[in-house]
């Protein structure tokens, strides 16, 4: 019988003139998780208790924030759509909560761009709550859709109970996964992405600032999200372009807002000194050959969607370890385009860059006495 195995193609990785690695994480950092990645190839740069759940606090509401960007991007919901403020929302996340809030009043409408506005630049718990009911009903339902994204996206370490980060001991997310979300709302909606830069905002004729300090330091930060409960200390992600580059950064655990604001400028100023992006594979380069069962030939090459690129310390010395997975050998007719495996790329034991891989061309299905061939090949070398 055939068996489906799991292929491992393990490989050093030479970038250049010379084989190249990640700088050892030469400092720390006094917060308490902390992911730093490249937005362009996903290099994690640094990392610290990265897949340690924390509470999230108002940093929850960049999930709340992709839900609705989502919505606008599918056509389900419009900027011009009025969501109604319902007492739920008043009283757990507006005027007498006594928390962050935009201050809707009670019983009154909000259209869709106001709400992402208090939602994004004001912080407010209100914004969240009327954004939640709005979308899906409820707080609780749109809770579903919230875990349901998580997991499509790939946050295997959070789950969410509330739309506005209040305090709930279920309610936990990591800082890696906050990455990935960050990345993906920077990615997928870059005409609403440009709210987090928005200074200030005004509704039922109170103004509030943006509440992400970073904006005004000049060094290159667009956005995102701060966050603060006493379970889990100051909170924050953060995105920062300069010179063409990226880089995503989140923390968690802080003692104070200077503390926080001291440690992203920190990690970041590190990132951008340190760090320069060197290409792996170009753009239809092949990156490995997988078997092929029952095939006119017995291996297909696998390929990356677009350049693999990285990001690599600038006196780099030693070589990274690269890892391609699949689930092997594949089974003819082989259709071209297919994904069927994984690009993994380590530095020392840590996994600094993802990437899916898909077949580079077809195989058809071979002949009776290649396939004969093949099975037989299979049951005496299957085991190797």
């Amino acid at each position: 019988m055939l068996s489906n195995r799991l292929l491992v193609l393990l490989f050093a990785l030479f970038l250049g003139a010379a084989p190249v690695r990640l700088q050892a994480q030469v400092f720390d950092t006094k917060a308490l998780h902390a992911i730093l990645v490249d937005f362009d190839s996903g290099t994690v740069l640094f990392e610290k208790a990265a897949d340690d759940p924390f509470e999230p606090a108002s940093l929850t509401k960049l999930m709340t924030v992709d839900l609705a960007f989502k919505e606008l991007k599918e056509g389900r919901i419009s900027v011009d759509d009025q969501f109604a403020v319902s007492e739920h929302a008043w009283r757990t996340g507006g005027a007498p909560a006594g928390g962050s809030a935009m201050y809707a009043e009670i019983h009154s409408n909000v259209p869709v761009r106001d709400l992402l506005r208090g939602l994004i630049v004001q912080s407010g718990n209100d914004a969240a709550i009327i954004m939640a009911e709005g979308i899906a009903g409820s707080e609780p339902a749109f809770a579903d859709l919230m875990n349901r994204r998580a997991a499509e996206l790939g946050m295997k370490g959070s789950r969410f109970q509330n739309a506005n980060g209040l305090h709930d001991p279920d309610q936990v997310v990591t800082a890696r996964d906050l990455s990935i979300l960050a990345r993906q709302i920077i990615t997928n909606y870059p005409e609403y992405y440009s709210i987090f830069s928005e200074p200030e905002f005004t509704w039922n004729k109170i103004r509030q600032t943006n509440r992400n300090p970073l904006l005004d330091d000049n060094i290159g930060v667009d956005g995102m999200k701060t966050g603060f409960i006493k379970e889990s200390g100051y909170n924050i992600v953060v995105s920062a372009l300069r010179n063409d580059q990226r880089l995503i950064l989140v923390l968690g655990g802080l003692t104070s807002e200077d503390e926080r604001e001291a440690e992203a400028k920190k990690l970041l100023e590190w990132g951008f000194r340190n760090f320069t992006q060197v290409t792996a594979f170009e753009e239809g380069e092949v990156v490995a050959e997988a078997s092929v069962f029952g095939g006119d030939r017995g291996r297909v090459e696998l390929m990356a969607n677009g350049p693999v690129r990285l990001l690599v310390a600038r006196d780099a010395t030693e070589a990274l370890k690269a890892r391609v997975i699949y689930q092997g050998p594949l089974i003819a007719p082989v259709e071209e385009g297919v994904e069927v495996g994984v690009l993994r790329i380590w530095s020392d034991d840590r996994l600094i860059h993802e990437t899916p891989l898909h077949t580079g061309a077809a195989v058809r299905r071979g002949s009776f006495h290649s396939r004969a061939f093949g099975a037989l090949s299979e049951l005496l070398f299957g085991w190797l």
